[in-house]
Parts: C-alpha cells; sequence; structure tokens
C-alpha cells in the first residue's frame, strides 16, 4: 500500500480501529470491562458529553467555534436544580427554562459573533468568563441539593422529584434513559443535517459564506441558528447532568469543554467524512468514553486523564490536517 493510500485509509476508518483496539485491549486485561453492564455505563457517561459536541458541531458546521458551551451546562444545571429546590416548580417548567436560558445564550454569542463581528473564539470565551460569573453569583458558590440550608436558616422548600431523577438515573426496557435520549438526539440531528434544507444550508453557510451569500442564503441567520441549536444542546446536557447526579454542581460543565471539543473534532475524520458530522461526533465520544472507562478499571490517577484526552485531541487533528494538506497539495 502506497503512502497516500494509506494515510487515505488511516483518515477514513482510524478512529473506528482505534475503538476496537482499545475495546480489544481494555477486554483481555479486564474480563469485566466487555460486559453489559459496563457497556451501558459507558454509554451512560458519554451521553451527556455528547450533547455538547452535538453542540459545538453545530458551531463548527458554519465554520465557527463555541468555547462556551462548557459553562451553559454549569449555569443550566444550577438553574434546574434551584427550580425544583429553592422554588418547587413543576417538571415541565424546570425543563423548558433551561432550554430557553441555553438559546438566549445562543442568541448572544450569534450577536456578538455575527453583528458585532467579533471572532467566534473571542466573542465565546468572553461568554464563558460572563456565564461562569453568573452562575457562581447566582448560587453564591454553593452546589444545590435537596433540604439544603438556606441563607435565613430555613431549609430549601422543594426537593429533586423522583420523576425528574428517571431521566437520568431510571431505565426503559434494560436500557439507561440517558443513552436513549442521547441516541434519539444522535438520529435526529444526522436527519435534520443530511436530509433537510436547514442542514444544507447549515453546510453552505459553512463552506463558504460569501458565496452562499451571493446565492441568497440569509447567512446571519444561519449561523445565528447553528449557536442558538449549540446553547440548547449544552442546556439540553445540563438538565441531564442535574437528573443523574442528583444534584445542582458547580462548574459541572468545565470537564466537558475539553471532552466535547475532541469528540467533534474526532468525528471530521470518521468513515472519511472530512466535515464537522453528528455520526463522527458521536463516535468521537465513545472513543473518550471508552479510553476513560478502561483507565479507571486500570486504576490510573484520575488527574491523569486529561494527557488521555489531549492525545486524543492531537491525534484526531494530526491526521485531519494531514490529510487537508495533502489533498490541497
Amino acid at each position: 500500500m502506497s503512502r497516500g493510500r494509506f494515510f487515505d485509509f488511516l483518515y477514513k476508518y482510524g478512529a473506528i480501529f482505534v475503538i476496537v483496539a482499545v475495546v480489544v485491549f481494555f477486554s483481555f486485561v479486564n474480563p469485566n470491562f466487555f460486559t453489559y453492564d459496563n457497556i451501558a455505563d459507558i454509554l451512560r457517561s458519554i451521553s451527556i458529553t455528547t450533547l455538547v459536541a452535538i453542540g459545538v458541531t453545530f458551531s463548527l458546521i458554519v465554520d465557527g467555534f463555541d468555547l462556551s458551551v462548557g459553562s451553559t451546562v454549569s449555569l443550566t444545571t444550577v438553574i434546574t436544580a434551584s427550580l425544583m429546590v429553592w422554588y418547587n416548580m413543576p417538571l415541565l417548567l424546570v425543563i423548558i427554562i433551561p432550554i430557553l436560558i441555553g438559546a438566549l445564550v445562543g442568541l448572544i454569542n450569534a450577536f456578538l459573533i455575527v453583528k458585532v463581528r467579533i471572532p467566534d473564539l473571542l466573542a465565546t470565551l468572553g461568554m464563558l468568563y460572563i456565564i461562569n460569573g453568573l452562575h457562581k453569583t447566582y448560587t453564591q458558590g454553593f452546589s444545590l441539593y435537596n433540604n439544603m440550608p438556606m441563607p435565613d436558616g430555613t431549609t430549601a422548600p422543594g426537593a429533586l422529584s423522583q420523576s425528574f431523577l428517571q431521566i437520568g438515573q431510571g431505565k426503559l426496557a434494560g436500557v439507561p434513559i440517558p443513552v436513549i435520549i442521547m441516541l434519539v438526539a444522535v438520529a435526529v440531528v444526522h436527519i435534520f443535517l443530511n436530509y433537510t434544507r436547514g442542514g444544507r444550508l447549515l453546510y453552505i453557510t459553512g463552506g463558504n459564506q460569501e458565496a452562499a451569500r451571493l446565492s441568497g442564503i440569509p447567512v446571519y441567520r444561519v449561523r445565528t441558528v447553528a449557536y442558538v441549536l449549540a446553547g440548547v444542546f449544552a442546556a439540553l446536557a445540563g438538565i441531564l447532568f442535574t437528573a443523574r447526579v442528583g444534584s445542582g454542581q458547580m462548574d459541572a460543565g468545565a470537564p466537558l469543554l475539553m471532552e466535547s471539543v475532541a469528540a467533534a473534532f474526532v468525528g471530521f475524520s470518521v468513515f472519511g467524512a472530512g466535515k464537522p458530522n453528528v455520526i463522527g461526533t458521536f463516535f468521537g465520544a465513545v472513543l473518550i468514553g471508552v479510553l476513560l472507562n478502561g483507565l479507571t478499571m486500570l486504576n490510573l490517577p484520575y488527574y491523569a486523564f486529561d494527557i488521555v484526552k489531549g492525545i486524543v485531541l492531537v491525534f484526531a487533528l494530526s491526521i485531519t490536517f494531514i490529510h487537508m494538506y495533502r489533498r490541497k497539495g
């Protein structure tokens, strides 16, 4: 096989082979790895990361980048918990309000990027700090949980209901509900991106904004939609996180940013897509989830996990950009 064909093969199937190789390796060193319960745990653990990564994918499709998704998860996590613990609101509002907040974050990002013309990285970096400050101010630096003490000495009037906790902790026909939510989200987004006019407009806009504008495509509106969707999926991840851990944790989304970015970029090379795509993003999240789960079972110190995440991201970027430069050359 020539060098060029080898790189093409590695680009198309490298991520899949790495996933298979990692699964085989961990299954060999630990017989408890490749079991139904552990595979279900892996999929459940990546469900939140995948939702955040889908949001990142939307921003990448329009040739942008959203650094604020992690902080949006943190904000919507504490908002979700507070609506039930502090204000005893019904389940429907507990779900709708955080989603609207995520959409609002996306609108603000789009305004800064599309109207004010601040570069994506700088605008969303600024929003990251603003949102971090907002959610810490809102909670006064505390995590939110059932029966928590209030500043006036009383106990919080509400609690996270069992029906809400089922979203993150329950099972349906033996399958964890977060896994079902993740798979449905991946399927719906895949259909939207590949089989609808809206999805094609996102890709066309990201491919060449000026050509898209000259073709009559409302580029600013399309980019706005992409950032709103990024905020919405980050909010969904925040809701799911709250339901899974049963509390509103400060900085819950901080570690999710790097994992979601890595998953989205790994997705570029899955099956040779060469562009942001939700199926590739899902496989990227699976790769990261399998690695972290296997390393945990090997009792590797948790503080070394970032090294693995960084290696995965560097590997994905290397394969992607080597392939891009080869095609241009």
